[in-house]
């Protein structure tokens, strides 16, 4: 069944989600009994620390002493002449202490778990960037901290587990399902409500329950903050168009969130189309997928007839995730941002691109928005501003991109 959007006016994008944690018919709070409890701890004191100023003083701190902000927005004159279109931007998070976006929402998660007294760290990690980012937290604030990981993410993500350990973390192998995102994620609920006094779960996109997923795109929101002071410096006016990856859709509504009251800003968010959509090896939740509940929201996921949860694949493990965060169903449903996709083979061509030409090699997630910004941008006009969300870089990715070129390490 496709689900019908709500009316939506051009000045409420940036409302949601209501009280009761909707965006439209998306989101919510569809959890166990057991877990509700802890859900609703979040959520009071994430509201709490809204309202203290002295909660935004530290984690601004924090942002720009230990982290790194602002991360540069960096014209990409080659690429741009390469395409020869559009005038072609990269916002650096990969340049963020740990190499990702993922450190900013960690950052303010880790800040409001001190403020509830907890003891405990857990978190999921796919890619290993929330992983490396939450285990990063973890040790500055000298707290215990339990990832848990696919082993087929542990597979191929042998830098970043390394890392974790370094990092005093232990990475727990979850050997169930498909072992990979959405099974880590399943394990860290079970482990939340087995240990609920001292433990608090560092969620690692705008997914879950509510509050997390406007709770992660709050803290992710200064990616796109950044970029309209940034561009209005540089070029006197704000961006045409924005292209982000998204698996659950951290980093995509990160950069997103400060335009969508913005009409003549347009957005592309872009989906693992794995081994093409039709091939049904892929990740894209709107392209193949359909309005369903799981891991405590609703949104769209890859689903069979029956309503069971299918694989997901894609050659980045940050984006091999069957499902996307609330808010994106609903902005995909009123129509604000374009959902598109694009392959492994794509991706891993964008991503030798960009090494060769810019000197930077990107993860293979943010590969994804440059392979659709390579069909875009030629079709654009000289003076068109594009900002591509380079979220991590891709020094975790160079096993898994030699074993596709062929090449042994």
């Amino acid at each position: 069944m496709t689900a019908t959007p709500n009316p939506v006016h051009p000045n409420s994008f940036k409302s949601g989600p209501d009280e009761t944690g909707h965006f439209g018919i998306y989101g919510g709070r569809f959890v166990a009994e057991t877990l509700m409890p802890l859900v609703l701890a979040v959520e009071e004191a994430y509201k709490k620390a809204k309202a203290d100023p002295k909660f935004q003083e530290e984690l601004d701190y924090y942002l720009k002493h230990y982290i790194g902000r602002p991360s540069p927005l960096f014209y990409a004159q080659r690429l741009t002449e390469k395409f020869g279109g559009a005038k072609i931007y990269f916002k650096r998070e990969d340049l963020n202490h740990t190499g990702a976006h993922k450190i900013n929402h960690c950052m303010g998660q880790i800040l409001l778990a001190r403020r509830m007294g907890k003891k405990r760290i857990i978190a999921e990690t796919g890619a290993g960037q929330h992983g490396v980012a939450t285990a990063t937290v973890a040790a500055l604030f000298n707290m215990p901290c339990v990832v848990y990981m696919g082993e087929v993410d542990i597979e191929r993500q042998k830098p970043n587990v390394f890392r974790m350990h370094l990092l005093g973390a232990e990475v727990r192998p979850v050997k169930s399902g498909s072992r990979s995102l959405k099974d880590s994620m399943n394990e860290a609920l079970r482990d939340w409500v087995a240990n609920v006094e001292d433990t608090f779960y560092i969620l690692g996109t705008v997914g879950g329950p509510h509050p997390y997923p406007a709770m992660v795109r709050d803290f992710q929101s200064v990616i796109g903050r950044e970029t309209r002071a940034q561009l209005l410096e540089g070029e006197g006016r704000l961006p045409d168009s924005l292209v982000a990856c998204v698996g659950g859709g951290s980093n995509a509504m990160g950069l997103f969130h400060e335009f969508l009251n913005e009409p003549d800003v347009k957005m592309y968010a872009v989906e693992a189309a794995g081994h093409g959509v039709k091939s049904g090896q892929h990740a894209a939740s709107f392209a193949g997928g359909k309005p369903g509940v799981l891991h405590g929201m609703r949104s769209y996921f890859l689903q069979n007839n029956d309503g069971q949860i299918q694989e997901a694949h894609s050659i980045s493990a940050g984006l091999d995730y069957p499902g996307v965060g609330p808010e994106h169903a609903w902005l995909h449903d009123a129509g604000r941002v374009h959902y598109v996709a694009a392959t492994d083979e794509e991706a891993v061509e964008a991503f030798q691109l960009c090494s060769k030409l810019e000197g930077i090699i990107p993860a293979l997630e943010p590969s994804h928005a440059l392979a659709y910004a390579a069909k875009l941008a030629p079709k654009l006009p000289k003076d068109h501003l594009m900002v591509l969300g380079l979220s991590g870089r891709g020094d975790k990715d160079i096993f898994t991109v030699a074993k596709k070129l062929g090449v042994e390490l």
